[in-house]
């Protein structure tokens, strides 16, 4: 073999080698991809270690039947009552026919209920059904703050028009007494709320959309309703998810959402909505370590800083604490009530 022969088989060799190398870097750079799962037999989403043990508690009991969940009922803790009284009872339909159109004054909803003249209970209005009584109940504060004047008059005029169409004697509270009930209600609700959120951060490489659903469905997380999110959901139907992990929704509007990248991505428990037998900080705690740890990340507050197993500690023991405090005030974590109020 020449020298010139010689030379250019080895130039071929180099080169071949810087293409490979080329190749190798941008897959590196570029977000990790889900892993193809076997497709001889589906595969279910598994979750192992501590992790598991965290979430475990939210799943009923096998021998447990899941009811289902009935819609928000009036409550007086959280509502100022109207009620609506008649000469002799009423059917379902024709209440139904008049209700009005809209329920809600400004930012609070308000609900209308009767009290079913076979079984004396109350009840949402149903067909079928005859009520010698109904209850009108405007919510008095929630997360957009406390009831005020105008929304209570936008309730009252409603319901008076309501009243009005039925042939009802309707009785409204005083509107002063009622705004003072829901400022300290308001009050209360603002010192006993927590929505708490971690952000995991990419340490290294980014990762594609499918790699982050891969990761996190071993967890139990499945696509939200909502693009950009995932969730975990709670035992009981139609509950509010227990744990809920958000991330960049552009990338899964994307019509190629496979190409994009995420670097960070977020998680949270909206602690009143959850109730604290089911465990939620620990399943929010562990599922947050488990994912850093699987998918290379960094756990960091919303100022940046790395939050340490010491913060996780602290954080559980003010939650001990606002536990207590909404149970005293009979507004339990995960009660039909407080879903309402920290809504």
């Amino acid at each position: 073999m020449t020298l010139t022969a010689a030379l250019a088989i080895l130039a071929g060799l180099v080169l071949a080698a810087i293409v490979a190398h080329g190749a190798w870097s941008a897959r590196r750079a570029g977000p990790r991809q889900a892993l193809p799962l076997p497709r001889a037999e589906r595969v279910e989403p598994m979750m192992s270690g501590t992790a598991a043990a965290a979430v475990a508690p939210l799943d009923v009991a096998a021998d447990e039947p899941v009811r289902a969940r009935r819609g928000p009922r009036i409550d007086a803790l959280i509502d100022a009552i109207a009620p609506l009284r008649f000469e002799s009872a009423v059917s379902g339909e024709f209440v139904l026919a008049h209700l009005p159109s809209t329920r809600r004054a400004g930012s609070k909803p308000f609900l209308i209920e009767g009290l079913n003249a076979e079984s004396a209970q109350w009840e949402p209005i149903a067909l079928g059904q005859r009520y010698g009584e109904l209850q009108a109940g405007v919510q008095l504060a929630n997360r957009s703050g406390a009831l005020n004047e105008i929304e209570y008059s936008e309730f009252a005029q409603k319901v008076q028009d309501f009243a009005e169409n039925v042939g009802a004697m309707v009785e409204l509270p005083d509107m002063l007494e009622v705004a003072a009930r829901a400022r300290e209600l308001d009050g209360f609700a603002s010192q006993h709320d927590a929505q708490l959120t971690v952000t995991l951060r990419a340490n290294t490489v980014s990762w594609s959309l499918g790699y982050l659903q891969q990761c996190a469905a071993r967890y139990g997380f499945v696509p939200g309703a909502v693009s950009g999110r995932l969730v975990l959901a709670a035992a009981e139907e139609h509950a509010p998810p227990v744990l809920v992990l958000s991330f960049d929704a552009q990338v899964a509007l994307a019509e190629q959402p496979e190409l994009g990248a995420l670097r960070e991505v977020s998680l949270a428990l909206d602690v009143p909505q959850t109730a604290e037998s089911g465990e939620p900080f620990a399943a929010w705690q562990q599922v947050a370590r488990g994912l850093a740890d699987d998918m290379d990340a960094t756990l960091v507050d919303d100022q940046g800083a790395a939050i340490t197993l010491q913060a996780f500690t602290a954080i559980g023991n003010e939650l001990t604490q606002m536990y207590q405090a909404l149970a005293a005030r009979d507004l339990a974590a995960g009660s039909g009530s407080a879903r309402r109020l920290f809504s």
